[in-house]
């Protein structure tokens, strides 16, 4: 049964071996391009809502999937009822909204008539209900990078997984670049898993032009007005705010440290206090991936050793409470630790590349046609 065929069913309720089976086959749907032009190759299947009618009438909430925009919103899963189509609605109370929070809100509108990419999720269908806004895009079956890493790799991806995602993210970024904006957004729970199987890069809401009066600045000192928890991915230019300012390889930057967290579990930085983060990205200290167990494996005992992070990506966390009572489980029952995992040269290349501290260093054109 198709995702899209069933209005009970949660995008939570997806198994990850379905992820592994399917993203290998569909990179012939993504993207046609022929110099600087990027051209749709069709909608496909439940990725299509623009003939869907702009009446909350017609819409039935069925479950809450998260919150977004600075938790703002509430996206929850809705049924269109005439056509039966599942979609993903983000509805937003505009009278909480500061004013600069309504520019952000018009800004993403806006943008969204603009842009036309697969990779990019954009809003198709907007309309105002009262004092509520709602956008409608297309339902993320998988959900988010983030949900993925939470729900079923609390160790990390496979990197077959994780190339596949930052594939897209690439190409999405590449498209915005050449159009003259920088996302500044950039991290996992950004990054969406369709039913067919298609990344999109969302986040839209904190792009930013780079054009001026018909012409390209080759610097920006905008400070995006973003929570703290969004401090871990940015730049250090970004965050310097100094008289050189910040480009579109900041957004590189962001990458990398989307790499770290995918292949981690865990995001970079994340623990340290804000003034103690900068200190540290100011001074070129650089994240890092980790090829060894998060403990020493000899002093495990006869705890069976999981190859998983090499193979699948699925993570089997040990649970500590069980370790102390392992002489009393049965060897087949015992915990699992996650193995060492041996990333690739590529991978970790990618990574120093994406997180160099001079922007004009940060060069991806051979990786991202890998």
């Amino acid at each position: 049964m198709s995702f899209l065929d069933c209005s009970c069913i949660s995008h939570a309720q997806v198994q990850p071996v379905d992820i592994e089976e399917r993203y290998e086959d569909t990179s012939h749907q993504f993207l046609s391009c022929d110099g600087s032009e990027y051209t749709l190759q069709g909608p496909a299947g439940g990725d299509d809502i623009t003939g869907l009618s702009p009446d909350p009438a017609h819409y039935q909430l069925l479950s809450k999937l998260g919150k977004g925009f600075n938790n703002l919103s509430q996206v929850s899963m809705a049924w269109h009822i005439p056509t039966g189509q599942l979609v993903a609605v983000k509805q937003t109370n505009l009278d909480e909204c500061t004013e600069e929070e309504l520019l952000q809100l018009m800004n993403e509108v806006l943008l969204s008539r603009l842009f036309r990419h697969p990779n990019l999720l954009t809003s198709r269908l907007v309309f105002c209900s009262s004092c509520q806004l709602w956008v409608l895009t297309p339902l993320m079956a998988y959900g988010s990078a983030d949900a993925l890493l939470r729900t079923y790799f609390p160790d990390g991806m496979s990197e077959s997984l994780i190339a596949y995602l930052l594939y897209g993210v690439l190409k999405a970024l590449e498209y915005l670049h050449r159009m003259g904006y920088v996302h500044r957004g950039v991290k996992a729970s950004h990054i969406l898993l369709s039913e067919e199987g298609r990344v999109y890069l969302s986040g839209l809401h904190s792009i930013y032009s780079m054009m001026r009066d018909g012409k390209r600045m080759r610097a920006v000192f905008d400070m995006p007005h973003h929570s703290p928890a969004l401090l871990p991915w940015l730049s250090p230019e970004l965050l310097r705010q100094d008289l050189h300012g910040y480009g579109v390889k900041s957004d590189i930057y962001s990458l990398g440290i989307v790499a770290c967290e995918l292949v981690n579990g865990r995001v970079p930085f994340q623990d340290m206090p804000p003034t103690q983060m900068l200190l540290q990205k100011l001074r070129g200290s650089h994240c890092c991936l980790l090829d060894v167990a998060p403990f020493p494996l000899g002093e495990l005992g006869g705890l069976k050793v999981s190859r998983s992070g090499v193979d699948s990506g699925i993570g089997e966390s040990v649970a500590t409470g069980s370790m102390t009572h392992s002489a009393t489980v049965p060897p087949t029952d015992r915990p699992q630790s996650p193995g060492p995992k041996n990333h690739s040269a590529t991978l970790h290349n990618l990574v120093q590349l994406c997180l160099q501290q001079q922007p004009e260093h940060r060069s991806l054109q051979r990786q991202s046609k890998t």
